[in-house]
């Protein structure tokens, strides 16, 4: 076995399993979970449509590189998106379909980092496991920076040690955060390309939650929007991720694609076609319509903004929080441990949030996510609201 497994942790709702082992819920309350990030929105139905009536296309081999047709879409979206320059995102050149963005993240680490020399990967801690395991598995080392709310929950970048910088493959970004919420601004983007130039690595920014924010006139900032910005319209070494999966609802497509660089997408894609990783045909026509509609996109946001407007000033009661800046997380201080938070939260009032620590790492003595929880708001508005009040009940109940 690759002896890199042993070195990979165990996911985190595996811990907060073993964490409620054992315990004994109410059976007057129903259960609410907030402890996994799933959309439990619908999802459109004329997606659904398009992949009904296209199943023959699963006697079709699909390709890697994904049809021109979902590319083209694509670019057309990212452009409207993210004020690109006409014809600078080329389909052919700076795309690539992916099944998710969870794959695409684990196997773009895979291609690029080159473990023959000192190779770390770079993230904000707390961060996205898969961050974590694809540096363990490509055989480099992870680098946590922390974020916390001294520093806004964004990475203070200009602190990191210029050794660190020398040695770094890749620095993920994730815009705007998970768990915090937190969104990066233009002049920080700016400032971690002028490191990329100046050391040679590779930024990869995470940017799944960027389509669910609360001003329809100020969306968040993308690197490549950046990148525009700043004149670099070939993207050099910046790489963005994106994902169905929360925009449009559609987890289950398993549906986004990569796109920037394209020297390092040529290589990618070479890689890809040995990882057999293709969209099915008929996700791919799916996704086209998806990517082409923002109805549906604007009613999802609709529908968590009511909710973070019902949640919040009930928990404020209670809890330091505050509204994010975008995503579907809150991101509270707990008035005990977290995990005592989570395990008698869940055993007390039957809600399930997810402990901090779970998605962070201690680091130079500090986890900046102990005495934090991680509460996504996908269930209903009216079971979000039950959720928060029963929080308020339990964290009455337990004051010390």
């Amino acid at each position: 076995m690759n002896p890199n497994l042993d070195r990979l942790h165990p996911y985190p709702f595996e811990k907060l399993a073993r964490l409620k082992a054992g315990i004994t819920v109410p059976d007057h309350l129903r259960p609410i979970s907030l402890g996994i990030g799933e959309p439990k929105h619908p999802s459109p139905d004329f997606v659904k449509q398009i992949i009904a009536n296209n199943l023959d296309k699963l006697a079709n081999y699909p390709t890697t590189r994904g049809t021109d047709e979902l590319r083209e879409a694509i670019s057309r979206w990212a452009t409207r998106r993210f004020n690109l320059a006409p014809g600078s995102l080329s389909p052919a050149r700076h795309i690539v379909p992916v099944n998710g963005t969870r794959e695409a993240i684990f196997s773009l680490v895979q291609a690029v980092v080159d473990a023959s020399k000192p190779a770390t990967v770079i993230s904000p801690n707390p961060f996205y496991q898969v961050y974590e395991g694809a540096a363990f598995l490509a055989g480099a080392t992870p680098v946590y920076l922390p974020c916390d709310g001294s520093n806004g929950f964004i990475p203070d970048f200009d602190s990191v040690p210029e050794p660190v910088w020398q040695d770094c493959q890749v620095l993920f970004l994730c815009s705007p955060g998970n768990p915090s919420g937190a969104v990066i601004p233009r002049e920080t983007l700016a400032n971690v390309i002028a490191l990329a130039d100046k050391y040679d690595f590779i930024v990869a920014s995470d940017e799944c939650y960027s389509e669910l924010y609360p001003d329809e006139a100020n969306p968040p900032e993308g690197l490549l929007q950046t990148c525009a910005a700043i004149g670099r319209d070939d993207y050099a070494r910046c790489v963005v991720f994106h994902s169905l999966s929360k925009r449009s609802n559609l987890p289950g497509l398993r549906s986004g694609f990569v796109a920037g660089d394209a020297r390092i997408l040529e290589g990618y894609l070479k890689y890809r076609t040995y990882h057999g990783c293709a969209m099915p045909a008929h996700n791919q026509l799916a996704s086209i319509a998806a990517w082409n509609d923002e109805d549906h996109v604007r009613e999802n946001r609709a529908a968590y903004r009511a909710k973070f407007e019902a949640v919040v000033p009930i928990l404020r009661e209670v809890m330091d929080v505050d509204f994010p800046d975008a995503g579907f997380y809150l991101w509270p201080v707990t008035p005990m441990d977290d995990e005592t938070f989570a395990r008698e939260l869940s055993s007390q009032q039957n809600v399930h949030v997810l402990p901090g620590r779970y998605l962070s790492r201690t680091a130079d003595g500090h986890n900046p996510g102990e005495n934090r929880v991680r509460m996504a708001l996908v269930a209903p508005l009216e079971e979000c609201v039950e959720a928060a009040r029963r929080i308020a009940e339990f964290v009455k109940a337990n004051k010390t």
